[in-house]
Order: structure tokens, then sequence, then C-alpha cells
């Protein structure tokens, strides 16, 4: 990653510090178990919590740190670049401001500060089996019953869905108002009728447990309500920046992650009696790759310092998602073809990587529908 990068201080470099310390002692050495157990130890959470990288932006009076969103942009780099896709992500920059931006104080105080704490693990359930960008496709039910939600529904693909103890579940609670007539209901994972399905077999990403949710008739106080009832539209629509900025995040840092090793790569492979690197094939790919990289820098902190002051709307947010998740997707392929069949053999960090990699152009929104977006603004 850059050295010098003008949008961090001092503060958020010695975060940096400890952060990579971290990952030196409690990630990169369990990274393989955890790739083939699917999910990382339940007690890689609580370490986080320790050390300080879990939700950095909730308010002190909450038991976070109140720090900006740049604290979590370095947690998301530099997870990205050791090619980790543990959900910490996912409860920092998602979970946590629904909580801080619409939660009633009890939901606050209960959730809050065991999310910040690595006590509890939250999840977000949004995708079904027959409903993915689109929210009007959405058949999971919260019908009212008295002073309760009776919840019944099928949710998939959710991360961090085999450790949660809390989701947020977006639900119909008016279906005759289509993707308006949404809300956003808490559902404890001690919930009677709550039960989690397998951990889903992906391509890749297999640290990050991705699961199938099921909802039987769940009955949850309608104070679980996040906000105000059939606003979830509006409220998933607000944080949807965020949410694809973090994306772009990790997807930059992976990106780089990719360069760096596979530069290390040529330089020491022999083929015709001198490196890989001395082909001038391999260099002008490098130099375009690393140009674009360079690029990708740059316009990565001014879309974190437009959301810093508030000004990163939908549209740079689908923007920065499509542009760095493709760039993400093009140096990864172009470094796997430089590793030749090592770059196919399991083995080598590029391979996993590259697995890694693909999903970035699907959640969060595909390729497709950033374009979509996009194209509304014209």
């Amino acid at each position: 990653m850059l050295k010098s990068r003008s949008i961090y201080n001092s503060d958020h470099e010695m975060f940096r510090d400890s952060v990579r310390k971290f990952f030196d002692r409690e990630l990169h050495p369990n990274v393989e178990k955890w790739e083939e157990q699917g999910k990382v130890d339940r007690d890689f959470w609580n370490k986080s919590g320790e050390a300080g990288l879990l939700c950095p932006t909730v308010p002190e009076e909450f038991g976070g740190p109140g720090l900006d969103f740049r604290f979590n942009s370095v947690v998301a780099e530099e997870l990205g670049y050791a090619g980790s896709s543990a959900g910490l992500t996912l409860q920092s920059d998602i979970c946590a401001d629904y909580l801080v931006a619409y939660g009633s104080p009890e939901q606050q105080t209960k959730w809050l500060p065991k999310m910040v704490s690595g006590e509890a693990v939250a999840a977000i359930a949004m995708t079904e089996p027959g409903a993915g960008s689109d929210l009007q496709g959405i058949r999971t039910t919260a019908k009212r019953d008295g002073n309760h939600y009776v919840i019944s529904g099928q949710k998939t693909y959710i991360t961090n869905g085999q450790h949660a103890d809390v989701v947020i579940v977006v639900a119909k609670t008016d279906p005759s108002m289509g993707a308006k007539g949404t809300s956003l209901i808490l559902v404890e994972a001690d919930r009677e009728g709550f039960a989690r399905g397998r951990n889903l077999d992906k391509i890749g990403q297999h640290t990050a447990d991705t699961s199938e949710l099921f909802f039987d008739n769940v009955r949850v106080p309608i104070t679980n309500c996040l906000g105000q009832e059939n606003q979830g539209f509006i409220y998933l629509m607000s944080q949807l920046p965020q949410e694809r900025l973090s994306i772009a995040v990790s997807a930059q840092a992976g990106a780089q992650r990719a360069f760096d090793i596979t530069l290390d790569y040529v330089r020491d492979r022999k083929a015709f009696g001198k490196s890989v690197l001395d082909f001038q094939n391999t260099r002008f790919l490098l130099a375009d790759l690393k140009t674009k990289l360079q690029v990708g820098w740059a316009h990565l902190d001014h879309c974190i310092q437009k959301h810093l002051a508030g000004e990163l709307d939908a549209f740079e947010g689908a923007s920065a998602k499509l542009w760095h998740t493709e760039l993400q997707w093009e140096v990864l392929d172009a470094c796997l073809q430089l590793h030749g069949g090592a770059g196919y053999m399991n083995e080598y960090e590029i391979a996993r990587l590259w697995r890694d990699a693909r999903v970035q152009r699907i959640y969060g929104g595909t390729s497709e529908i950033m374009k979509e977006l996009i194209g509304r603004s014209l």
C-alpha cells in the first residue's frame, strides 16, 4: 500500500501499526485453519474487540471509541491486504451504523457495547433465494400480533450467519406498499423459531461464514423494530454509500496485495534463462497495473474524504464500488496469469486471492446494478 497518504494522520498510522501487529499474531497463523473450517474461531471476535478493531465509530456513550470512519478504513485495508475474508467490516462498517443511526436507546445500550467488545456478532439479512438487489421481491414478512411481530421467511448468503448473536432482518411489514412497506427488525439468535442452515459452500471467501437463515413464526416484541415501521427501504438506501465504500476499500487493498506478491514472484521466477520480470510483456503489464493502482488509491482517498464530510452520495458510492471491484478483478486475473501454472495451485496465495475477489463484483450490488444506478444520475 502507499506509504504516505494525506487523508491519514499520525493517530491513524499508529492504529494501523497496532492492527498489523494484531493480525500478525492472531490472523496470519490461523488463515489456513479457518479456510478449511469455513469460518474464523469465535474467540477471534473477542480478541478483535479487545484490540480495539471493532466498530471504531460507535460513540463513547455506547462503549465505543467515537472515532471517524478512517479508522474503519484502516481495518478494512489491512484485512484486505492480509487476504482475509473475516466478517469484521460487516459488523463495523454496516451493522453498527444501523444501530447508531436508527436504534432506540434501549437497543443501542443492549447491543452496541457488546458489538464493540466482540461479545456479540451482528449480521444483516437482506438477500433471499428469490430476491437480491430488488427489495420489492422480498417475501419475508413480519406480521403484527398484539405487541409482537411474527416473522416468517428465509434468507440466504448471510455473512456472519453462523456466529451471529443478533440479526437485522429486512422484512415486509406492509406487503401492499411494495419495497416501501419494508422494515428492519432485530432478531436475537436464541428466539424460538429461528434456525441457521448450513454454512454455504462457496467458490472463495471460505473464512467468511455465509449462511442460510430460517424464520418459522419467530415472535419478537414490537420494540425490536429498528427505527420506524415501514421506513426500512429509506434506511437501507441511506446506508448504502458507506457499505459500498467499505467494499471498495477492501477491493483496492486486495488488488494491491496481489500486485505486490506477483512482483516478488516474477523477480524470482526464471524462464528461458532470465527472470519473468525481464520480459517486456511482464514489465508493460505490471506498469499498467501499477498506474491503475496509483489512480485507485487517489480516487479511494477522495471518496473517503467526501464521506467524512457527509458528501458521498448513493451514485458516488456505487461508482466507487464498481470501479475498485472491477480493478481488483483485473489485477487478480492478470497476476494469476503471471504466476503461470503455480497460480492455479491452491498452495499459492494468489489462488486464494483470485477466488476471494470474484464475489466482490456481486455482493453489495452487482456491477450491473451499479451501472444502472449510476446511469440514473445522468
